[in-house]
């Protein structure tokens, strides 16, 4: 008996023993329920259930689907379902005795709830550990970008503006010199940068060169300027103590220095000549050869000469040394202050307009041109006359009149100088007269640049010079 009841005992502690070891398994994977069941013909024996709190050894049941799953020694796949115990995922294990059969059967069973949970509970943790991966590579990116991208780009802008504002100077030791070493399209950009800055300095320096240049032609042009407009006769009345003619004479130069230019001069104490005259070209040169031009004619202006004679010689003087290939159109004409005969020789120039104060009128005066100074030597010239009458006047001028241009492009031209010479300048004496031309060309022409100069001449056979002058001379 003694021994019957020692071998229960032991039973019994290996029994718990187990239990206990199966219900640490439970505790420690976090089975819900872990129990170990015996097939006994159509009915299961319940040999293990530590989930139940209490031994259930002996307990049978009748047997259940699950059990027709398992067919041999296969285990039961894990299977979810809806029971009185709750949602659960069941898998069950054949255990095989010494001898390789199957002899019970180890069923496992997890609460889906709580799987649920730990799988939401993972995916969470899962989703911040991601967040918190892509903030740091965010950062980590961000950092590179701004020291591999956007802080090259900052330095390199604000070189480039300190460069553009002049801060520093324009000078090649200023040029901007930064550590940009990127082997990108930011290196390819400052190294453009460079290569900019470089060609603005050689041009700032180029321009500084040309601008001190031209400020130093422009000086002289303006010098030039000077010496020409002092060249032509500007002081009037011309001759105060005469009261025989009345002449007034304007030049009005453009940006250039032009070869226009008018003179009038005392031949001898009963003639008096006048000149209008226009240099081909512009500049220096034109100038230079309008002095060349005015010397000679006045020069060669002697009393009693024939001008045909006179505008030959100048012709072939001019020739002689024309080495730019320039031409000067003249007009020159002499007033015999008694008779009132008007000697004139033409060099293709613009044709005069003659006021008849007889009638009233100014008429454009068709002369024959004969050709251009400086332009073919052993040119003949002819003397031609026209007889003025006191009150009568001789108007000359160059073409900057008749060609000015308004914004249009369109010309001032012969029609419109005759209209305003007969309807505002008939009773105006040579002063007057030509502020009115000048005023009408400047309503025209508007905003519009001066190309030409503006170069007019207006003399008036007032008087007839008295004998008694003519004795006193003699």
């Amino acid at each position: 008996m003694r021994l019957v009841a020692f071998r229960k005992r032991l039973m019994y502690q290996n029994y718990e023993r187990i239990n206990e070891y199966l219900h640490s398994i439970q505790a420690d994977m976090n089975i819900e329920y872990l129990y170990i069941q015996m097939i006994q013909d159509h009915s299961s024996v319940y040999l293990f259930d530590p989930s139940s709190g209490y031994l259930t050894l002996g307990y049978k049941e009748e047997l259940s689907e699950r059990f027709d799953k398992l067919k041999g020694n296969e285990r039961l796949e894990p299977t979810v379902s809806r029971t009185e115990f709750g949602w659960l995922s069941s898998a069950g294990e054949p255990v095989l005795s010494s001898d390789g059969e199957k002899c019970a059967v180890a069923f496992v069973d997890i609460d889906m709830t709580e799987i649920v949970r730990n799988t939401i509970r993972f995916t969470v943790l899962m989703v911040c550990l991601c967040i918190l991966i892509i903030l740091a590579a965010g950062m980590d990116i961000s950092r590179k970008i701004k020291k591999r991208i956007s802080r090259p780009i900052e330095l390199l802008t604000e070189a480039t503006h300190k460069f553009g504002n002049g801060e520093e100077g324009y000078d090649e030791n200023n040029i901007v010199d930064l550590d940009i070493h990127t082997r990108d399209e930011i290196e390819e950009l400052y190294h453009a940068t460079q290569s900019m800055q470089k060609s603005i300095i050689n041009y700032m320096d180029n321009l500084t060169r040309v601008t001190a240049e031209k400020e130093r032609i422009g000086a002289e042009l303006n010098v030039a300027t000077q010496i020409q407009a002092s060249m032509l006769p500007c002081i009037f009345p011309a001759f105060p103590d005469r009261d025989e003619m009345d002449i007034y004479a304007t030049m009005t130069p453009a940006k250039e220095v032009g070869g226009d230019f008018y003179d009038f001069f005392m031949v001898d104490d009963r003639h008096m000549a006048i000149v209008m005259a226009d240099v081909s070209g512009k500049g220096v040169p034109a100038a230079l050869f309008m002095v060349i031009g005015k010397t000679l004619i006045k020069d060669h202006t002697q009393p009693g000469r024939d001008l045909g004679e006179v505008f030959t010689e100048v012709n072939n003087i001019l020739c002689e040394s024309n080495e730019n290939g320039m031409f000067i159109t003249a007009f020159e004409g002499v007033l015999d202050l008694v008779t009132g005969e008007f000697r004139y020789v033409n060099a293709g120039h613009e044709m005069p307009f003659v006021y008849r104060r007889e009638t009233n009128t100014y008429e454009a005066y068709k002369i024959r041109a004969g050709f251009v100074l400086a332009g073919i030597e052993d040119i003949v010239y002819k003397e031609q006359k026209l007889q003025l009458n006191i009150g009568d006047k001789i108007f000359q001028y160059t073409d900057g009149v008749t060609e000015a241009t308004d914004k249009d492009r369109q010309l001032y031209g012969m029609d419109r100088l005759d209209h305003v010479l007969n309807q505002q300048c008939l009773s105006s004496n040579p002063e007057e007269t030509l502020k009115l031309v000048k005023a009408d060309i400047d309503a025209f022409v508007g905003d519009n640049d001066q190309f030409d100069d503006i170069t007019m001449l207006c003399l008036e056979y007032t008087k007839k010079m008295e004998n008694q002058r003519l004795l006193n001379n003699c």
